[in-house]
């Protein structure tokens, strides 16, 4: 039986979605389609049920979720004892995380995953952080970088692999904010414009922080990711609260300065990876979260 399509079938049966799974495996849909019905030939029964709105998997489907797992699982053993004198992992991991947590945090992972395990391939998105989660519970990727929310949704595991401060941060060039800020003793919060993230873990703090001090926030522009944040402000755009590690590791952080006055009360967030609890057995994965675990052990 044809293994890539066993794992067709598998990003199939994860996401319940056509174009999903095409996504996840790299092929067109047409291509995708065509390979589940000549599974399902050789097979000699369907294994999903589909119309034009929706994908199901049959009571036989379901079944063959375990045989699929099951043989691939068999077949990578198999093919690490016959090619290597010792035990190596191989598989696929997509991970999905900000540009900024790409270099903070990914980069140290994967430089000892190259030394650990060649074998493994990583297949790597970015985007907005504040989707980290979701894309991993839509299964758009295996593992995502993420702010572990107040509350983390059952099916995600999370293990920590850092920590950012969320500060807020002014232009530094001479702009209506600025001057604004040089001719208050006090600032007065609601008199300025705010850039602040369209969703995610840091609008939720901001608008927290606007409650517990009575402020009425005004929204300049909602931005889709962090470090369009720092870039507009730098251009005297409004103030923003951003993660610490962002404004760090941006270019354009000489360009913008931190209200202290204001950090101090303002709660940070921990960042780790997240995966889901269904997928932890899988080898590749799983090494890769022992590295991050190790490397975090070894940082404290």
């Amino acid at each position: 039986m044809d293994h890539k399509r066993l794992n067709y079938f598998l990003a199939l049966a994860k996401t319940l979605h056509f174009a999903r799974a095409s996504e996840l495996c790299h092929i067109s849909a047409p291509t995708l389609s065509r390979n589940i019905k000549q599974l399902e030939d050789e097979v000699g029964v369907a294994l999903f049920s589909r119309d034009n709105r929706s994908v199901k998997l049959t009571r036989e489907g379901e079944s063959f979720i375990d045989y699929a797992q099951a043989t691939l699982a068999s077949w990578h053993r198999f093919k690490a004892n016959m090619q290597e004198p010792q035990q190596h992992i191989y598989g696929n991991v997509s991970i999905y995380c900000s540009v900024t947590a790409s270099y903070s945090f990914l980069h140290q992972i994967l430089e000892q995953l190259r030394l650990q395990h060649q074998h493994i391939e990583i297949t790597l998105n970015t985007g907005d952080p504040a989707l980290a989660i979701n894309r991993v519970l839509d299964g758009h990727e295996a593992m995502a970088i993420a702010a572990k929310p107040a509350k983390l949704p059952p099916q995600i595991a999370f293990t920590s692999i850092g920590y950012s401060p969320l500060v807020l941060i002014a232009p530094k060039i001479a702009c209506a904010i600025s001057d604004k800020l040089l001719e208050q003793t006090a600032i007065d919060w609601s008199s300025l414009e705010f850039i602040v993230a369209e969703q995610g873990l840091s609008r939720q703090r901001l608008e927290q922080w606007w409650r517990k001090k009575h402020i009425h926030g005004k929204i300049y522009a909602q931005v889709a990711g962090h470090e369009a944040m720092v870039s507009m402000v730098s251009l005297g755009l409004g103030v923003a609260m951003v993660p610490k590690i962002v404004l760090d590791n941006s270019p354009l952080q000489d360009k913008v300065q931190i209200i202290s006055d204001a950090e101090q009360s303002i709660a940070g967030f921990e960042i780790g990876l997240a995966v889901l609890n269904k997928e932890r057995h899988d080898p590749a994965l799983n090494a890769i979260w022992s590295i991050a675990q190790s490397l975090t052990q070894q940082a404290i």
